[in-house]
Parts: structure tokens; sequence; C-alpha cells
């Protein structure tokens, strides 16, 4: 099934969820250590990017100095929709916070400063009963 390109519903039909845990961003040269699961890598020239459970990367003794809160858009949104990444950016934004964005196959996510997370969704709920 092809996603949703429709922007006003994208943004009516976002169901902004907030997944249970503390997220890191670390970088390693060479491939994840064993026992780290990320939930989401990216290959730069620098190093690969790991994006896993704050605990994982304490106990593999991986540096990072930003602690997420991830946030999945349950849309299924293609990947050629406009504007909704812009969209979440912005309100985000409005309110002080970062937004980090990753593009799956079937949802946006989202990792935001964890001590504000909540009220990243909250933001985002609201986003969307005013696109509905």
């Amino acid at each position: 099934m092809a996603g949703e390109r429709d922007l006003t519903k994208l943004l009516g039909g976002m169901q902004p969820r907030l997944n249970p845990g503390r997220y890191v961003f670390t970088v390693v040269t060479g491939p994840a250590p064993v026992g780290v699961k990320p939930v989401v890598t990216v290959a730069e020239d620098e190093g690969l990017t790991l994006v896993l459970r704050k605990e994982e990367a304490d106990a593999a003794g991986l540096a990072y100095a930003y602690v997420a809160g991830w946030i999945t858009l349950r849309v299924h949104s293609a990947l050629e929709a406009v504007g909704l990444t812009a969209a979440v950016a912005q309100a985000l934004a409005r309110a002080g916070l970062s937004c980090n964005v990753v593009a799956g196959c079937h949802h946006d996510h989202l990792f935001v400063p964890y001590e504000r997370a909540a009220e990243a969704v909250e933001l985002l709920e609201t986003l969307a009963a005013e696109a509905a």
C-alpha cells in the first residue's frame, strides 16, 4: 500500500506515539559493538552514527551528549510527501524544541530532548487536531 501524500491528511492522522526509553546518538568507526541494537544507523564519512537506547550505549561504553525521547508519527507517510517534516519541525521550533527526524518506509520518527518529549507529543497532537 502506498503512503499518504496529502499534507492535511498526514497532519490530521499523525497519531504521535512516545516510545518508551531514552535514546542517544553516538558514532563508531566500524560495525556496531556486539550486543548493541540500534534503532537507526547512518553511514557518514566520519563513522557510523547509531541511535540506540541509553542503557545499551552505557553498557558498551559509548560516548554521547544528547539524550532523546523517540516519537513515532503513526500515519503511513509516502516518502514523496511534501511538507510533513517542515510542519512538524516548525511547530516544535516555536516551542524551542530541537527535533531530529528520520524517515522509515512507513513512518517518520522524531528524536526530541528527553525531558520535553511529553510536551512535544502534546504539541503534535494539537497540530493534528487543528488539521483534522
